[in-house]
């Protein structure tokens, strides 16, 4: 599912709960210990999106690396990685890219099943609920409303590696194509600096929502010389 999502360039890896014991038991100690004081069932899942991780860093061609929490529990990647978890009931995922070929990355997984009404009148906007009845009338096996807050919170992901700030729900707004396209408007102009629409796919597959949004990097003028793209 994850690769048929993600931008060029990134990569990613996945499981459905059967490796959660495997990744258990690979935590590295850094990981463990800042772990230790939860219960089994976010140890599983905070291992399971980890060994993940690894995974998909082997792909890019880095060695493994602990990635431990921040102050608000987002992932520390390594120098020149950029990446993205997510897990719910069932599924877990990682995603990383190189810093030099994309900005920002964020994904995010969520059961197919409507949201509750106290969350949609918190996170969506009214334009948002408006298309997502819209929507429900052109393709009604998925629930939009979980969508657009499946989006929501990968827009979040992303929008936190590009500023290191936080996102209110107000501020980012979405439209999704029932073809299975997504675009991430943020209205928060960081530093003076409009951040560009985030953009990206979503899938729906075995009751299961998955979105990963990104912002690429710009293409460097023609007049400016090539460096190494090597890893970093």
């Amino acid at each position: 599912m994850i690769s048929e999502v993600l931008p060029a360039g990134a990569r990613g890896a996945e499981s459905f709960g059967e490796q959660d014991e495997i990744a258990l038991e690979a935590l590295l100690p850094q990981e463990s210990e800042a772990i230790s004081h939860a219960g089994v069932r976010r140890r599983q899942e905070f291992a399971a999106v980890r060994h993940g991780a690894r995974q998909a860093l082997a792909a890019l061609g880095l060695p493994p690396a602990a990635l431990l929490p921040d102050q608000a529990g987002a992932p520390l990647w390594p120098a020149g990685v950029v990446g993205s978890m997510t897990h719910c009931t069932g599924y877990r995922a990682s995603a990383v890219a190189l810093r030099q070929d994309i900005a920002s990355l964020g994904i995010d997984a969520e059961p197919n099943s409507p949201l509750p009404a106290g969350t949609r009148r918190l996170v969506l906007l009214p334009p948002e609920v408006e298309r997502a009845r819209e929507l429900d009338t052109v393709r009604p096996s998925v629930a939009w409303t979980r969508l657009l807050f499946c989006a929501k919170e990968a827009a979040y992901k992303a929008w936190y590696t590009l500023t290191g700030q936080p996102l209110n729900s107000g501020d980012v707004e979405i439209v999704v194509n029932p073809e299975g396209t997504v675009a991430a408007a943020i209205s928060l102009t960081p530093g003076g600096r409009t951040v560009p629409t985030l953009r990206g796919r979503w899938l729906v597959r075995d009751n299961l929502l998955l979105v990963a949004l990104a912002v690429p990097r710009p293409s460097r003028p023609s007049s400016e010389p090539q460096r190494h793209r090597g890893h970093p």
